[in-house]
């Protein structure tokens, strides 16, 4: 089974970007992170990071083609503005798990929106890189249970 791991823009920049609200893992310790996970899983992830929302549509639509079987998304602040980005997951019919390292509703209050939340398996918000880890397991469980294994 695989499962595409989605980073938004600045996502790039972990472990130099904002430490206090972001936390000091970089994207490649989040990854190697989830690909551990993953091998105790019997799964396989890939990863893919963009600062641009039409690679990302691009990314997502190629996804069903590739055999892929679910998405965990990190929007970044394509969260509050995506449009594109929410239809392209809508379009691909694949579920997904939204992921915050930070507490998007302990901040500025236009972070406090989502375009993805209403459609996702999940929202995990402010538990930082762990969140991926939870969201992980919640996500290939989910497609135990339904026969997708």
């Amino acid at each position: 089974m695989k499962i595409a791991v989605i980073h938004g823009p600045n996502l790039n920049l972990l472990g130099l970007r904002e430490p206090s609200v972001y936390g000091k893992k970089t994207l490649k310790s989040i990854n190697d992170a989830l690909f551990e996970k993953s091998l105790v899983l019997g799964v396989e992830v890939e990863f893919f990071q963009s600062n641009s929302e039409g690679e990302i549509v691009d990314y997502i639509q190629l996804l069903p083609e590739r055999e892929f079987k679910g998405i965990i998304i990190n929007p970044a602040a394509y969260t509050h503005t995506s449009v594109a980005i929410r239809d392209a997951i809508l379009a691909v019919d694949l579920p997904f798990v939204e992921v915050h390292l930070s507490n998007i509703f302990a901040r500025e209050e236009f972070r406090h929106r989502s375009l993805f939340s209403d459609v996702a398996l999940g929202v995990i918000s402010g538990l930082g890189y762990r969140g991926y880890i939870y969201a992980l397991d919640y996500i290939v469980m989910v497609l135990k249970q339904d026969g997708n294994l």
